[in-house]
């Protein structure tokens, strides 16, 4: 008799890449998620680096060039990757355009940008709350300080 082995042994390190449990934390879009999860599959383990092309990423994560390329940037801008631009030099010893080289960066930087964005929208908040606060009161004090008979619009009622 045979013995059933009902998953296969696969080695982790080879067949897995690691998604840090901090990312859902940073309100990643689903195409940012899916943009960054594939980032984390091709990168290099002890480099932490990658470079597909935006067509390659296109065609493994099924979204357009355009929309791939606008989660890039977005990704960049929440600092959970840097990028670069790569030359070649062809045998003829021309330079030509490389790939981008994608670096992912620690998960702690990235949660400590969206801590401090956070607290920046929250002061802001409280700043326009004060404002329109302030606003309010002194909209209400003209208008009780406005005795009846002296305004433009009393004078048009007076005379009909």
């Amino acid at each position: 008799m045979r013995k059933y082995y009902p998953y296969p042994t696969r080695d982790p390190i080879k067949n897995y890449f690691p998604l840090p449990n901090e990312i859902r934390m940073l309100g990643l879009t689903p195409g940012e998620f899916t943009v960054y999860s594939y980032l984390m599959q091709c990168e290099d383990r002890k480099t932490h680096q990658c470079y597909p092309s935006y067509r390659n990423i296109s065609e493994n994560v099924h979204l357009s060039k355009n929309t791939v390329r606008k989660h890039i940037c977005s990704l960049v801008e929440k600092r959970l990757i840097t990028v670069e631009h790569t030359t070649i030099v062809t045998k003829s010893g021309q330079k030509r355009n490389g790939t981008l080289l994608y670096t992912i960066r620690p998960i702690e930087e990235a949660i400590r940008y969206r801590a401090e964005q956070q607290m920046k929208e929250a002061e802001e908040e409280q700043a326009r709350q004060r404002a329109q606060k302030k606003l309010t009161r002194l909209t209400q004090g003209s208008v009780a300080q406005r005795e009846p008979g002296t305004g433009a619009d009393d004078r048009k009622e007076a005379n009909p």
